[in-house]
């Protein structure tokens, strides 16, 4: 087990599914990890779904129509596995291969894509999951160690003159484009890598959430390497 998980106060980790969902955030701890050495061929499994474009959902019967080696068969039999038990459990698993996402160039001042830290939000109680299989794994960040980029006055005095509208409603503007959802790193900040093969449960900033939404980011993937993760 990974000290960096297990001696990290934002971070529960358990050792089955059902301990995954059944474990209540609280405070600062909003990331569990069910910590997995998993077993089977991933890397097969992408070398023959090669998305056309940058990004391509995978569906069950897509995996199930591939010819696999024995090892293979296991990593594809672990996919579908994990996504019965959160289908199951009333989540809805998309599984992803990417090359890469789409960057957020449109302004030079503040991004707001996934490469960017932030926080997921819900007008209903709910949660992220995340298993990365193959490929770079996202990073997480305590809250404490990072800074609301609305926060940060050089950035809030760009997007006052970007909103041009009444003070009364800026604080409406910046929820409803998401920048208020984004993070910068404070110097220092120890960010932690969620590892391949562990199926993750990350708190979503929601009306009835106990904890501190958690601050993640996609990472910046591997040269001539497709990332397999499952997200809902």
């Amino acid at each position: 087990m990974s000290n960096t998980f297990s001696d990290n106060s934002q971070i529960e980790v358990v050792s089955s599914f059902s301990e995954l969902i059944s474990t209540h955030f609280h405070e600062a701890m909003n990331a569990i990890c069910w910590h997995r050495n998993l077993i089977g061929d991933f890397k097969e499994i992408v070398s023959k779904l090669q998305p056309e474009d940058n990004f391509a959902e995978i569906f069950p019967e897509d995996l199930l129509a591939l010819q696999l080696s024995e090892e293979g068969s296991i990593a594809r039999e672990t996919i579908l596995n994990d996504m019965q038990l959160l289908s199951d459990f009333g989540a809805s698993p998309s599984l992803n291969l990417l090359t890469y996402y789409d960057r957020d160039e449109e302004l030079d001042f503040i991004s707001t894509d996934v490469y960017s830290y932030h926080v997921d939000r819900s007008p209903i109680g709910t949660d992220t999951f995340l298993c990365t299989y193959h490929g770079a794994a996202s990073d997480i960040i305590a809250n404490d160690q990072v800074e609301q980029k609305i926060l940060i006055p050089e950035i809030r005095e760009k997007l006052r003159k970007l909103h041009d509208g009444p003070e009364e409603e800026f604080e409406a503007f910046l929820k409803e484009y998401f920048f208020d959802l984004h993070y910068q790193p404070k110097p220092n900040a120890e960010p932690v890598n969620l590892g391949v093969g562990n199926l993750w449960r990350l708190a979503v900033d929601h009306p009835d959430q106990q904890a501190l939404p958690c601050v993640h980011r996609a990472p910046v993937e591997n040269d001539g390497e497709c990332r397999l993760l499952l997200i809902c």
